[in-house]
């Protein structure tokens, strides 16, 4: 995953700002965010018993499930206001239904 970074519906992902940020104060270590993101975004810094983001290009666009299961709400991302913008600025939606038609046999089956 690491070094891997994949566009985002064709945008590169070095463009878009999106990432988790920790706020140390409310942080209580319990390593749920490292455990739980299968995007390897962060590191676990074991003498300070917190969290790193770590590789920030790896976080999914509008995925949040890490702040979603902070105990304290230590994690915040940007607005996904700014998501939207960008999907309506890219046309992705017109993207996204050219794709979904291309893989509609895909799709249906699973495979």
């Amino acid at each position: 995953m690491e070094g891997i970074v994949k566009p985002w519906h064709g945008i590169q992902r070095e463009e878009i700002r999106w990432n988790p940020e920790v706020d140390e104060e409310l942080c209580i270590g319990c390593g749920m965010c490292v455990t739980g993101c299968g995007r390897r975004v962060y590191r676990f810094d074991f003498e300070k018993k917190k969290p790193i983001v770590a590789a920030p290009l790896n976080c999914m666009v509008a995925c949040v499930t890490c702040a979603n299961t902070c105990l304290k709400d230590a994690i915040s991302f940007p607005p996904v206001e700014d998501v939207r913008e960008l999907i309506q600025k890219e046309k992705l939606l017109a993207k996204a239904m050219k794709e979904l038609k291309e893989r509609m046999e895909e799709l249906k089956t699973g495979q």
